[in-house]
């Protein structure tokens, strides 16, 4: 991908000293869109160099009518927005995208048109439509006829789909099908030895097994992420590598290590423009850091995390932020903050049907009320949250919810 980036440049050079011609502008964009989609690959999606290839790339798809076999070009624009944190503006031209798919009968381009719209919502914190979108991806998506489409996207789009379904159905609480998507993923690009598209699925992946604390099984996948985008020089996707590889180190005991290369991935990863998701690697970095007793520094993360929130929109993980917000200042005696925030957390994860988030919302505001001797209260609030869930009782965030339940009956 580096000497791909390299050749592609200088095609572009050599382009530059022939004359201006309708021949020349397709050329150009033919250029463009490849090293676009080679620069997610080695630069990031939100790095100011693939910002600049996609913009030109855009004018010229314009000036030649908007040619289908170039679609990587809106999609591409649209990724890049939403991984600067600017989600309006990269929704707005996902759903030019499907508009033009539709009008043109292209399945190719909806499928594109779903991911990247899909992606949007998750990151909005709009699971349950995200799901609806990601789910018609994977309907439209035909493995033969489709598998170009790796030219377009820069990875085999349907393991990014996965990725984002994953997530949106851990949101949603249904955990064990989550787990089944992100896995399938996975396994899927191991099977295409495509190196970036092993990069996305493996760190969509290591993403839901840190939300979901399986820890044996995210050391593992985060080693491989780290193996694969150090040997392609995947810059964004090595800081991800890092900052998982950092919150691994944390959990199993190694504290400082942990937080030096939290800290340093969260660098690396922020410096390749990007802004959607510093807000859960911020939450990381949080969560060692209390872990190490550094409630202060702990507490300032949180503030920053949030504030990065407030400011993209970017709503996905927001109420576990007040909700951590809310541990932290419990733990330093002040109560009536940490119910204010706890119950912040409640509202949003009912307002985005968010069901994980209600859970561990719901069991840390009953932790609370028991301790004030206000037990009855406290069942009364847990038992409906955790009476929905169907699936996922293997996991911690049940068990601990059951353990309470107990506790409180």
């Amino acid at each position: 991908m580096v000497e791909a980036v390299a050749q592609f440049q200088k095609a572009l050079d050599q382009l530059g000293l022939l004359s201006e011609t309708p021949e020349r502008q397709r050329q150009e964009l033919q250029l463009d869109s490849a090293l676009g989609a080679a620069l997610v690959a080695v630069k990031g999606f939100a790095a100011p160099e693939t910002g600049h290839v996609y913009s030109r790339a855009r004018e010229l798809w314009e000036q030649l009518g908007s040619p289908s076999e170039f679609l990587r070009v809106p999609f591409g624009q649209s990724v890049y927005h939403m991984f600067r944190g600017e989600l309006e503006l990269a929704q707005h031209l996902a759903e030019d995208l499907l508009r033009l798919s539709r009008q043109r009968n292209d399945a190719a381009g909806l499928v594109l048109g779903h991911l990247s719209a899909g992606g949007n919502l998750m990151s909005a914190g709009k699971f349950a439509s995200s799901r609806s979108l990601l789910e018609e991806a994977l309907a439209l998506y035909e493995p033969h006829s489709h598998a170009p489409l790796v030219n377009q996207a820069g990875f085999h789009p349907q393991v990014g789909v996965r990725g984002y379904l994953g997530l949106d159905l851990s949101c949603l609480g249904l955990l064990d099908k989550a787990l089944a998507q992100s896995d399938t993923a996975v396994v899927e690009a191991q099977t295409l030895g495509h190196p970036p598209t092993l990069a996305v699925g493996l760190g969509f992946s290591i993403m839901l097994l840190s939300i979901l604390g399986t820890d044996a099984v995210l050391d593992e996948r985060a080693n491989q992420l780290f193996e694969v985008t150090t040997e392609q020089g995947f810059t964004r996707w090595g800081a991800q590598a890092t900052v998982y590889r950092g919150w691994a180190r944390a959990n199993n005991g190694d504290i400082a290590e942990g937080i030096s290369l939290l800290r340093i991935g969260s660098a690396a990863y922020r410096a390749t423009g990007a802004e959607t998701w510093m807000p859960y690697y911020i939450g990381l970095l949080a969560k060692a850091c209390e872990i190490a007793g550094q409630i202060e520094e702990s507490s300032t993360l949180l503030d920053d995390a949030l504030q990065t929130v407030a400011k993209t929109e970017e709503r996905w993980y927001a109420a576990e932020l007040n909700r951590h917000k809310g541990q932290l200042l419990l733990r330093q005696g002040h109560t009536e903050a940490a119910d204010e925030l706890y119950r912040k957390a409640l509202s949003i994860a009912r307002e985005q049907e968010a069901k994980l988030w209600e859970l561990r919302a719901a069991v840390s505001l009953a932790q609370l009320r028991r301790d004030q001797g206000r037990r009855v209260e406290a069942r009364d609030l847990l038992a409906p949250v955790y009476g929905w869930f169907t699936e996922g009782f293997d996991t911690l965030d049940l068990k601990d919810a059951k353990a309470l339940l107990d506790e409180l009956t």
